[in-house]
């Protein structure tokens, strides 16, 4: 499978990896904004007790938001997944496994403190214990990639038809068992293994939109008015309507990053998607701090605002923590230390799905 689309160009990005594909960047970029404004929003709305003109925005997304980010993140699994066992759980398990610990340890000491005071601190915790059986806050996602990774090179002498099919129909079935992992595994992995077996129509979606641009932002906005209207009359959520539009989201949100990546504009999304992993590890200190200092001010009196002013500086915040973390020598946080590989650090170019 080729890499189709240009290479990152410069921007505010000071060294792009020679291999990273220009749209791939922006799309994800793209994505971790509307994860951390869909968590900025609803958590400003449920503190305040209304809601927002931010929360029509959180709801049109909503469809496409996470099925774009798995499909994505399965994306270039075929250039690796014929690497030994070994390799493969380095780079798939052990490296999402290290941020998790990290970051849940983190997500705790902040919360830790409530949990006590609500129960006692021996409750709290057993509660970060049970953290590594029911992913904690907002680390799901890092939480159950590893398991998709690890399914996928296991299904691999199963036909993926029928792996594919199984899948949808997981994510057709509704399954709510109360258990985080296994709920998104089956309401997710559809996503993931269709980047990973489609890809190379998808990087041809990419590159047609690329060479026809008009008809791409013809195709753009008959998306947006279809999915708006379904997501207004509360079809959205509708067995095998919910899975229609959560790949024609996909489809819509690729392509806009394939003409943002064509024209050059918006670099701040496509830096985001290069630091994806930074916006989502951190977002959520910058992102708690100023929704509770603004709603206890009061000096700002539409949600929505409040919302939109949570949602820059979660954005921002995580990637100014990444920045001072670097400054003070405290990589541990973004980069996984020698310590913790169990395979060779090999030097090549960093695939946007492997960050």
């Amino acid at each position: 499978m080729a890499l189709s689309g240009t290479i990152a160009a410069s921007g505010l990005s000071k060294a792009p990896s020679p291999a990273r594909v220009d749209w791939v960047d922006y799309a994800k970029g793209i994505c971790i904004v509307m994860v951390v404004m869909m968590h900025s929003v609803l958590g400003v709305e449920i503190a305040a007790g209304q809601t927002g003109f931010m929360h029509v925005a959180v709801a049109f997304a909503k469809p496409f938001r996470m099925p774009d980010f798995f499909l994505i993140s399965g994306l270039f699994l075929p250039l690796v997944i014929d690497r030994d066992w070994r390799t493969y759980l380095d780079r798939k398990v052990v490296h999402f496994a290290y941020f998790y610990v990290v970051w849940v340890t983190i997500q705790f000491g902040f919360k830790a403190p409530a949990f006590a005071a609500e129960t006692s601190w021996r409750e709290a915790g057993l509660l970060y214990l049970e953290s590594f059986v029911e992913p904690f806050g907002t680390l799901w996602f890092i939480y159950l990639l590893p398991i998709f990774f690890v399914v996928t090179k296991l299904t691999r002498r199963v036909p993926p038809p029928a792996i594919w099919l199984i899948a949808a129909a997981l994510e057709t079935a509704r399954i709510s068992t109360g258990w985080t992992a296994i709920d998104e595994f089956c309401a997710r992995f559809v996503y993931f293994y269709s980047g990973y077996l489609f890809a190379p129509y998808v990087f041809a979606l990419s590159d047609r939109a690329r060479n026809h641009p008009a008809l791409a932002l013809a195709a753009l906005a008959t998306w947006a008015l279809v999915n708006a209207g379904l997501v207004a009359l509360g079809a959205s959520e509708w067995k095998i309507v919910s899975l229609a539009l959560g790949f024609a989201g996909a489809c819509a949100i690729i392509t806009m990053g394939t003409l943002l990546a064509r024209a050059q504009w918006l670099n701040f999304f496509r830096f985001c998607g290069e630091h994806s992993i930074v916006i989502y590890l951190a977002f959520f200190l910058p992102m708690a701090a100023t929704r509770t200092l603004l709603l206890r001010a009061g000096i700002i009196a539409d949600i929505g605002t409040v919302s939109l002013i949570v949602t820059i500086v979660g954005v921002i915040g995580s990637l100014a923590i990444w920045y001072v973390a670097l400054r003070l020598n405290a990589r541990f946080l973004f980069e996984r230390p020698q310590t913790f590989w169990i395979a060779p650090k090999k030097a090549g170019p960093v695939l946007q799905a492997a960050e």
